[in-house]
């Protein structure tokens, strides 16, 4: 039963050390990097609900046309 509980200890210990290991080869963005690409999606964003809320508007338009309510 110790046994089984030092490996697991082991594996676990091991896990941890292979995560910093792995953070440590991310390549993480500059301060501008981080800005420009954060601008980017909501921009983005943006720009999709502009285009969902004019399709919203026309769809409903024909819609009332249509069925006349």
């Amino acid at each position: 039963m110790y046994e089984q509980k030092v490996k697991f200890t082991q594996r676990v210990g091991k896990f941890f050390k292979e995560i910093r290991m792995e953070i440590k080869k991310v390549i993480w963005p500059t301060r501008k990097q981080l800005i420009n690409n954060t601008l980017v999606v909501f921009l983005a964003c943006f720009f999709i609900g502009v285009v969902v809320w004019v399709a919203d508007g026309i769809l409903g338009s024909i819609f009332s046309a249509v069925f006349g309510k």
